[in-house]
């Protein structure tokens, strides 16, 4: 029988079965002697050990299309960052951390700034300018006026979407929108994954159609880019891609060294200064972790 991990905690893992439901398992001992840790993504093969229990074994990972660092997670296609437009304003020092995280890990990345029915229009416009120049698909949402879930959903469809953001900023009132009444297996699921010792908060996927699964990562705040090298910084910020080639010196890292042709096209507002005010804070988060 194949499923798909869902929530992994205290050596259990909870796999999604299609029309089956919910197994808890755990993971045959063959994988910690081959240093294999299964992760919340995973597709998986399992033998049955209690059909009327819902219990089991994993007996094969199936190869993974990607595997992330931090959050641990595997199979994932894209992300989905929510950040509130106000109550609290967006920090955009850490929406860039979890932008240059996701760009080091090759993962696409839509942005989506929640309670949009409080700002002007001129405000959203400023901020599509400065992140749709970087690249990104921009959604703007209403959990509030339910503004916007339509073409969230066509945005997730058939896919595994790994979402994160702030405290406060809706996610939770997002994702409740997003899951069909008919989905949400409110007993099986919290009598499985949310009982004892099993209730700390992790990575898991919460379905909201079939073969659509979006990946709640907590933890938001405390994200640190330290799995990236200081020189590979400058490419996880892709409008910088335009101008680096025409830095008088071949790896120009755009901080100190002369005719830096982004430090010009920053000077001349082609490229964003609060972004790029980012980067030299990464840069130099990175450049002292190295040296302690």
């Amino acid at each position: 029988m194949q499923g798909k991990i869902i929530k992994g905690i205290a050596g259990f893992y909870y796999v999604d079965v299609v029309e089956s439901g919910i197994y808890e398992c755990k993971a045959k001992g063959i994988f910690r002697k081959e240093s294999i840790k299964p992760l919340v993504g995973d597709n998986v093969c399992l033998d049955i050990l209690d059909e009327v229990e819902k219990k089991g074994n994993i007996v094969k990972i199936m190869p993974r299309k990607n595997q992330l660092v931090r959050p641990a997670v595997a199979n994932v296609d894209q992300a989905l960052v929510i950040f509130a437009m106000a109550e609290p304003k967006p920090n955009f020092n850490l929406l860039d951390r979890y932008l240059v995280m996701m760009e080091h890990q090759g993962v696409d990345t839509i942005i989506c700034f929640n309670k949009s029915d409080v700002v002007e229009e001129a405000v959203k416009e400023e901020l599509k300018n400065v992140y749709a120049n970087c690249g990104f698909k921009i959604l703007f949402t209403s959990a509030y006026k339910e503004a916007g879930i339509k073409e969230m959903r066509e945005i997730l469809e058939g896919k595994t979407t790994a979402v994160a953001g702030p405290s406060g900023v809706g996610k939770s009132s997002l994702i409740n929108l997003l899951q069909p009444k008919i989905i949400m297996e409110t007993g099986e699921i919290s009598k499985k994954i949310s009982r004892g010792k099993h209730t700390t908060r992790h990575s898991q996927l919460i379905t909201i159609a079939k073969n659509t699964y979006i990946m709640d990562t907590p933890g938001f705040s405390s994200f640190f880019i330290e799995a990236i090298e200081k020189e590979e910084l400058k490419d996880c910020f892709t409008e910088f891609a335009d101008y680096q080639e025409q830095c008088r010196f071949q790896g120009c890292v755009h901080i100190g060294e002369p005719d830096c042709a982004v430090k010009k096209a920053v000077a001349q507002g082609k490229i964003n200064r609060q972004r790029y005010d980012n980067y030299k804070s990464f840069f130099e988060e990175l450049a002292n972790k190295r040296r302690y």
